[in-house]
């Protein structure tokens, strides 16, 4: 299918690795050129190449930190000077650390907060006076499962993602007459390095080893496994698409049927 947005451009956030990258890949597949940012350079800097290798389309990578004023601004600065607008905006942050409640100081719930919520909040108020001037837009913000179902151990991700969930869906309202959609994805366990984290935290703290975390993990999704990173990129590009214009407001999960809930 084509989803029709050959020569947009999209700013993909924490785009490295694992569903960042996946996303800025699926989205560079339909012809789409890309700002990508991370703060690791060396691996920032491979996956640009690999991907105007392989799909052949501009792709400005920039080193910065969106949790910060100033990576925001080098990085919307960079969108503008190279490829003069964004149509696409893919907000993504590393996950906070894992732990219960007591074991997360003031300072790690003011970093998660910065990292998760407010770089998200600067990156459509640095996007949105374009696409509002164009009246087309696609915002897709990565969240979790944990937003529906809160996670153990999770305590920090499942309180910041939620606030972006209802950033999120008051905003599509605001916005959904100018031909702009605002919508999250909610990615399960995928084979990603974060999950791999999660595991050694997981196997650590009950004295198990990572292949019987990964194996609970296995045992609570209807498929049976885990996701693959590119089936999550495959979602965020259609919700971009010009056939999803009808979808806003909505928060997806790509979780192989995790989640329990009913709505």
């Amino acid at each position: 299918m084509d989803l029709g947005i050959r020569g947009k451009v999209a700013l993909v956030a924490a785009s490295s690795r694992g569903l960042g990258r996946a996303s800025a890949e699926a989205l560079a597949a339909e012809g789409v050129d890309l700002v990508l940012c991370a703060r690791g350079e060396t691996a920032l800097r491979a996956t640009a190449e690999d991907i105007r290798r392989t799909a052949g389309v501009r792709v400005v990578d920039v080193v910065a930190d969106v949790a910060r004023q100033a990576g925001r601004a080098t990085v919307l600065s960079a969108a503008q000077r190279e490829l003069g607008r964004v149509d696409i905006l893919v907000t993504n942050g590393g996950g906070p650390p894992a732990g219960p409640f007591e074991s997360h100081a003031p300072e790690a719930w003011d970093a998660a907060v910065r990292a998760n919520l407010t770089s998200v909040v600067e990156l459509v108020r640095g996007v949105l006076p374009g696409m509002r001037e164009r009246r087309w837009g696609r915002i897709v913000n990565v969240t979790s499962i944990a937003v529906k179902q809160p996670v153990d151990n999770l305590i920090l991700s499942n309180s910041v993602r939620a606030a972006v969930t209802g950033f999120a869906r008051t905003l599509a309202n605001e916005v959904a007459p100018l031909g702009i959609t605002v919508n999250n994805v909610m990615p399960g366990y995928t084979r990603t390095a974060r999950v791999e984290e999660l595991a050694t935290r997981t196997a650590s703290l009950h004295g198990t080893t990572r292949d019987a975390a990964f194996a609970a993990w296995e045992g609570q999704i209807p498929m049976g496994r885990l996701g693959e990173p590119a089936e999550f990129g495959a979602m965020v590009a259609f919700l971009c698409s010009a056939q999803a214009s009808y979808t806003t407001g909505a928060s997806i999960p790509v979780d192989g049927g995790w989640i329990k809930s009913l709505l």
